[in-house]
C-alpha cells in the first residue's frame, strides 16, 4: 500500500501562480487579454496569491502591457485594475509595485483620452499615494501632473473622487499646499457641492490640508466663493449635526486652521458658535474612539493660543470632566457591537489617554481657574503621574505637556504638586528621553524649583544638579536654555552649600562657553544664574575670591561685543552686585579699564543701562563699608561726580533717584 504523494498548498498557490505570470508571456493577444482576466479574480481578496504573483514577476509584465500602444485597449484596462488590486495587499506590495515604477508608468496612461482607462489608473494611483510607505514626492516630479490631474476633475465623479483624495494624501509640506492650491480654487471649490458624498467629503479633506498652517492658503481660502456662498459659511453647514460625522469633524478642522493661520478672528460666531461646540460634542463618549481622538486634539489646537476660547470650552458641556471618561471606556458599549471594535479600542486607548492630555494642556495653558477644576477632577495627578510611565512615547510627551501647562500655576504647585510628589516620575522621565519630552520635562522642572515650590527641596537631594549640568552641554538650543534656566531658578535665595556645588558642577568653563552661546536665550538665563550665584556679601566675596578672574573677563568681553540692551544691562547688574561685596568691590576698582566702561554706560542712550551703571557706582562708594572715602576720591578724579550731578536732572524718575542716592554718599 502506497501513501499517496500531495504537494502541499503553498506549493500550489505557487504553480498555479506561475501558470498565471506565463500565459501574461503568450503570443494571441486574445489568450493574454483572458489571463489578466483570470488572474484579476484569482488576486481579489487574496493577499497571498498578491504576494506571490509579485515575487514571480507578474507586475513589470503588466506594466509592460498597460504601456504598448499595440496593446488593446481593453487590455491596457485590465492591467491597470489588476495593479490595483495587487496594490490594495500589503505595504510590501506597494514597495514592490513603486520600485517598478509604477507611478510614472500610470501617470503616463492618464495621456489617454479613454475615460475607462484613465479612471482605471487613477484608481491604482489613488491606493498606492494613500499608503505611507509611498514617496509622495513622486507626484511633483514631472510640473506637468499636477496641472493634468486638475484637467482631469471635470471629466467624471470618479475622476474627481480619486484625484482629491491623491491631493489630500499627498500635500504635506508648503512647497506642496502651494503647488496645488492655485488650481484647487478653481477646480476643487466646486466640488465642495458635488451630488455625491465621496467626492464632497475628499474636496473637503483637500481644503483641510491645504490651510494647514498656512497664512497665504488660509487669507486666499477666506474670500472664495461657492455657488454665491462664502466658504466658511459651507463649511458651516457641513458641521450640522445631521451631516455625516466624518464630514462634521473634517469641516471643522478647516475652520480651526483658517483661524490658526490668522485668516478667521477667534471670536468670529463660526469659531464660537459653531466649530468649538462641534469640537466638544464630538469628544462625548457615544463616538467612536478615533472620532474622540480626532475632536480632542482638533480642539487642543483651535482653542492654544486663546485664552477666551480655553475659558467658553470649559464651561461647554462639562467638556472636562468629559474627559475624564477618556481614561475609562476605550468605546461606549453602544459602539461595541462586534468583538473586532473591542479588539482594536483596547489595542488604541492610549490614543485617547494622549488627546485627553493634550486637550487638558490647552485648556490649562492660561487660565488658573480651569487648572484648579482639571486637577480637581477625579484622579487627574495620579493619571497624569501613570501616563508620565506609559510604554508609548506620544502618551508620555502628552501626559508632561498636560504638567507643564499645570505647573504654571503657583497654587497647583503649593497643593496637589506637592501631595502626588510628581517631581519622582519627572526625574525619572528625564533619565533618558527623546528631545522632545526632554524639553518639556525640563521646562516644568524649571517650574517646580521656583523657590515657592515645596517641591524643591527634595528634588535638590535627588542629584538634580548632575543632571541640569548635563542638559546645558546638549546640542539642542531649547534643553540648553531649561537647563541653565533651572539652574537659575535653583540658585535664587540659594543657601551657600548650592550655589558652591552648582559651580563645581557645571565648571567654570562650561560657564564660561554658556557665556559666548550664540543663543540669546542661553546667554541671557547664564547671566541670570550668575546674577543668582552672586548675591548676599559673603557668597559674592567667596565666589569672586576663587573665580573672580574669569568672571571680570566674562563681563569685559559681554560689555564690548555686540549685544542686545537687555544682556547688557543683566551684566551691569552682576557688576553692581559685585560692587556690593566687601572684598569683591576690589575687582573693580583696582581695574580702570572696567571703570572707564561703567562710566560710559553711564552715559548711554538708553535709561536701562544707565540706571544698572549708576547703581554699580552707588554699591562702590556706599557710605558705611571699610575704604569708602578712597573709592569716592577715586571715582570723583575720573570725572564720576560730574555725571552723576548732570543724572540728577534726568526726566526718568528712576534715574534721577539713582543717582541722588549716589550723591548723597559723597555729602554724608
Amino acid at each position: 500500500m502506497f501513501d499517496s504523494v500531495s504537494s502541499s498548498p503553498s506549493e500550489e498557490v505557487t504553480a498555479t501562480s506561475r501558470h498565471y505570470v506565463d500565459r501574461l508571456f503568450d503570443p494571441d493577444p486574445q489568450k493574454v487579454l483572458q489571463g489578466v482576466i483570470d488572474m484579476k479574480n484569482a488576486v481579489i481578496g487574496n493577499n497571498k496569491q498578491k504576494a506571490n504573483l509579485i515575487v514571480l514577476g507578474a507586475v513589470p509584465r503588466l506594466l509592460y502591457l498597460l504601456q504598448q500602444s499595440s496593446s488593446s485597449l481593453e487590455l491596457r484596462t485590465e492591467c491597470a485594475i489588476v495593479l490595483g488590486s495587487l496594490a490594495m495587499g500589503t505595504e510590501n506590495n506597494i514597495k514592490s509595485l513603486v520600485d517598478c515604477h509604477i507611478i510614472p508608468a500610470l501617470l503616463q496612461g492618464l495621456l489617454c483620452p479613454d475615460l475607462i482607462f484613465i479612471e482605471a489608473c487613477l484608481r491604482c494611483l489613488r491606493t498606492v499615494f494613500i499608503s505611507p510607505v509611498t514617496p509622495v514626492q513622486l507626484l511633483y516630479t514631472d510640473p506637468t501632473v499636477i496641472p493634468h490631474l486638475m484637467s482631469l476633475l471635470s471629466r467624471s465623479e470618479r475622476t474627481q473622487e480619486y484625484i482629491t483624495q491623491i491631493f489630500s494624501h499627498c500635500c504635506k509640506t508648503p512647497e506642496h499646499q502651494t503647488v496645488l492650491f492655485h488650481g484647487a480654487i478653481q477646480n476643487i471649490a466646486p466640488l465642495l457641492i458635488s451630488p455625491s458624498y465621496k467626492v464632497r467629503m475628499q474636496a473637503l479633506k483637500c481644503f483641510s490640508v491645504l490651510a494647514y498652517e498656512n497664512t497665504q492658503v488660509s487669507l486666499t481660502l477666506v474670500n472664495v466663493l461657492v455657488d454665491g456662498e462664502v466658504l466658511s459659511q459651507v463649511f458651516v453647514k457641513m458641521m450640522q449635526r445631521d451631516q455625516p460625522i466624518e464630514m462634521q469633524l473634517t469641516a471643522a478642522k478647516c475652520l480651526t486652521y483658517m483661524c490658526r493661520a490668522g485668516a478667521i478672528r477667534t471670536d468670529d460666531s463660526c469659531i464660537v458658535l459653531k466649530t468649538l461646540p462641534c469640537l466638544v460634542r464630538m469628544c462625548s463618549k457615544e463616538h467612536l474612539l478615533e472620532e474622540r481622538v480626532e475632536g480632542a486634539e482638533t480642539l487642543a489646537y483651535l482653542m492654544e493660543p486663546d485664552v477666551e476660547l480655553q475659558r467658553i470650552a470649559s464651561t461647554t458641556d462639562h467638556l472636562v470632566t468629559m474627559l475624564a471618561d477618556y481614561f475609562k471606556y476605550p468605546s461606549s458599549v453602544s459602539a461595541i457591537t462586534d468583538i473586532k471594535r473591542l479588539d482594536h479600542d483596547l489595542k488604541h486607548a492610549h490614543e485617547l489617554r494622549q488627546a485627553a492630555f493634550k486637550l487638558y494642556a490647552s485648556l490649562g495653558s492660561n487660565d488658573e481657574d480651569i487648572r484648579k477644576k482639571i486637577t480637581e477632577t477625579e484622579n487627574m495627578m495620579d493619571r497624569i503621574v501613570s501616563g508620565l510611565s506609559e510604554s508609548s512615547i506620544k502618551v508620555r510627551l502628552a501626559a508632561v505637556r498636560c504638567l507643564h501647562s499645570l505647573s504654571r500655576s503657583v497654587q497647583q504647585l503649593r497643593t496637589s504638586f506637592h501631595d502626588h510628589a510628581v517631581w519622582k516620575p519627572l526625574m525619572k522621565l528625564l533619565q533618558n528621553a527623546p528631545d522632545e519630552v526632554l524639553v518639556m520635562a525640563s521646562s516644568t522642572l524649571c517650574n517646580l524649583l521656583l523657590e515657592f515650590s515645596p517641591s524643591k527641596e527634595p528634588i535638590l537631594e535627588s542629584g538634580v544638579i548632575e543632571l541640569l549640568c548635563s542638559l546645558t552641554q546638549s546640542d539642542s538650543p531649547a534643553l540648553r536654555v531649561n537647563g541653565i534656566w533651572a539652574l537659575m531658578n535653583m540658585a535664587f535665595q540659594a543657601d551657600q552649600k548650592v550655589k558652591m556645588e552648582i559651580v563645581r558642577c557645571l565648571g567654570t568653563e562650561q560657564l564660561f562657553r554658556l557665556l559666548s552661546d550664540p543663543d540669546t536665550n542661553v546667554l541671557m538665563k547664564t547671566l541670570g544664574l550668575l546674577r543668582n550665584l552672586l548675591s548676599t556679601r559673603a557668597h559674592i566675596d567667596q565666589i569672586m575670591s576663587s573665580h573672580g578672574k574669569q568672571i571680570m573677563q566674562a563681563v569685559t568681553l559681554i560689555l564690548e561685543a555686540e549685544h542686545s540692551i537687555e544682556v547688557k544691562e543683566q551684566t551691569l547688574c552682576i557688576l553692581a552686585n559685585i560692587g556690593d561685596g566687601n572684598t569683591a568691590k576690589e575687582l573693580i576698582m583696582t581695574n580702570d579699564d572696567m571703570l572707564q566702561k561703567v562710566k560710559y554706560y553711564m552715559g548711554h542712550s538708553n535709561v536701562k543701562l544707565q540706571i544698572a551703571a549708576t547703581f554699580c557706582v552707588s554699591n562702590l562708594i556706599w557710605n558705611e563699608e571699610d575704604g569708602s572715602q578712597e573709592r569716592q576720591d577715586k571715582l570723583r578724579e575720573m570725572g564720576f561726580v560730574d555725571i552723576l550731578h548732570k543724572l540728577t536732572q534726568s526726566s526718568d524718575s528712576n534715574l534721577s533717584d539713582r543717582a541722588k542716592t549716589a550723591m548723597q554718599q559723597y555729602l554724608a
